[in-house]
């Protein structure tokens, strides 16, 4: 979960620096891609902690 929390607060900053700085929106994509990434993670994450069903 902390790596998780971590990838989304990376994606937050480097979304944040490319809209700000002008010239830099390859940053917001990298971020929006490092978003879509953590959201994979986290579906992994918790699929694999589900018990089956009887």
């Amino acid at each position: 979960m902390t790596l998780f929390l971590l990838l989304v607060l990376a994606a937050i900053v480097l979304g944040i620096i490319g809209v700000a700085v002008k010239g830099l929106f390859y940053l917001l994509i990298i971020g929006v891609v490092v978003f879509v990434a953590a959201l994979v993670f986290l579906g992994m994450q918790l699929g694999r902690h589900r018990r089956p069903l009887r």
